[in-house]
């Protein structure tokens, strides 16, 4: 497939999760995220974008991030130390809830390079969706 002249992706696939992937490394590099990863709400890893070991403790933890603290003394050790430093945004796609969760020493900077991350994996989503069909 041949990018138009206004199209700014350089990379780019036909394949939905490698997609996904070109997706948040782009949004992870421009955003200065330490990781970028979209997860269903188990937790499953659907696609990431940084150091391996980290989007797998961010796939696992985000869901947990997601949800108010439901303990009265509190939460568990690691999400205490997650939570400063993690940004989450809900998509739904199709009936389907997953999460867009980014990682930043920053996390103040995240927001605007997390909503372009979700906008662009509703993208592909969609465009998967309407090769499926």
């Amino acid at each position: 497939m041949v990018p138009s002249v206004s199209d700014r992706r350089q990379r780019r696939s036909n394949d939905p999760i490698t997609a996904l992937h070109y997706q948040l490394a782009h949004t992870r590099y421009h955003g200065g995220f330490d990781a970028l990863v979209l997860v269903d709400q188990a937790g499953a890893l659907v696609a990431g974008a940084g150091a391996w070991p980290l989007c797998e403790e961010l796939a696992a933890f985000a869901p947990l991030l997601s949800d108010e603290p439901s303990r009265p003394q509190g939460e568990p050790s690691e999400i205490l130390r997650l939570r400063p430093y993690v940004q989450l945004q809900t998509l739904r796609f199709q009936g389907v809830t997953v999460l867009l969760a980014a990682r930043s020493m920053a996390p103040e900077a995240v927001e605007g390079h997390l909503a372009i991350a979700a906008a662009g994996c509703l993208r592909i989503l969609a465009s998967a969706s309407s090769l499926a069909a």
